[in-house]
């Protein structure tokens, strides 16, 4: 395997070693990240085997859904592993119209984390990222600011930040200690994207630099969602010259483009989630990554 392991907030006086290939619940949601699941038994199933397989971060948000994966993962795994890692997101919320809106008010914040260590049945969440949504509420020095506070209330062992610009990474560094960076980042959509509905969803090759300076884990999403309808040529062939799918070596890529990445690949499908899995097998040579550059 060409995982191997990872520090969390390396830099602080609790520092976490997690597997480098994570699991995120975004998908085990209905359509449009919303209501329950399709195949419930599939999604909880999903839960169990990621975590006998060895994966032990797992990546939700109590808007997803909403509530439903942090239900989801109480249900399939409560009491939990001692060594997994579940990390959760505040600074957003759901529309009854489904639409995701700004909720990143100290008050927002508080409300949020109680509400996570609700559903997830927990006393203190180990990681939480402060999502940067679209633009209004709360400053981000005062949304930060309630982080750090309820950080050290206890509420919170390790804070982390998405979707952030290379400034706001900058800012927030200077605050305090940032254990993780989640931006959007993959093979074939490494940089900034301007949404359709007018937001920027933030790139992590502009913060990978960074984030590999103060040894800050880089956790990408989106990473199959915007590469893999590129059907990127070059991929083919470094897959068809390992046996593997398209999706392994956008995978394999993420593991060796950095040892800070801590790719966290989600899927609704038990088959999928297990064909995934596999990329952490896959040894790409130099060659192979010169090729993908």
């Amino acid at each position: 395997m060409h995982t191997g392991e990872i520090i969390i907030a390396g830099g602080s006086k609790n520092p976490l070693k997690v597997n480098r290939f994570g699991y995120g619940t975004m998908r085990l949601t209905g359509e449009g990240i919303w209501g329950e699941p399709k195949n419930r038994p599939e999604a909880l199933e999903i839960l169990k085997q990621a975590v006998r397989s060895g994966v032990n971060f797992i990546d939700t948000a109590d808007y997803y859904g909403e509530d439903v994966t942090n239900r989801l993962i109480k249900e399939a795994l409560y009491p939990y592993p001692k060594d997994l890692v579940i990390c959760t997101k505040v600074g957003g919320a759901r529309k009854p119209d489904k639409s995701w809106i700004p909720f990143n008010s100290p008050e927002n914040l508080r409300s949020s984390i109680d509400n996570n260590l609700r559903t997830l049945k927990l006393e203190q969440i180990t990681l939480v990222h402060f999502r940067i949504i679209g633009h209004g509420g709360a400053p981000l020095k005062e949304s930060m600011d309630a982080m750090f506070e309820m950080q050290k209330e206890g509420k919170i062992l390790h804070v982390g930040i998405s979707n952030v610009s290379p400034d706001e990474l900058h800012m927030v560094l200077g605050m305090g200690n940032i254990a993780t960076v989640e931006n959007m980042y993959g093979h074939g959509q490494r940089h900034s994207l301007k949404q359709s509905w007018g937001e920027e969803t933030r790139g992590g090759e502009e913060v990978l630099a960074m984030c590999e300076q103060h040894k800050i884990p880089l956790v990408p999403y989106f990473s199959l969602v915007n590469s893999m309808p590129k059907k990127d040529a070059r991929i083919s062939v470094i897959a068809k010259k390992h046996h593997a799918s398209d999706a392994q070596i956008h995978l394999a890529w993420l593991l060796h483009r950095s040892p800070w990445i801590l790719p966290i690949p989600g899927t609704s499908s038990l088959k999928h989630f297990e064909e995934n899995l596999k990329a952490r097998e896959i040894a790409l040579s130099e060659e192979d990554i010169k090729f993908l550059e």
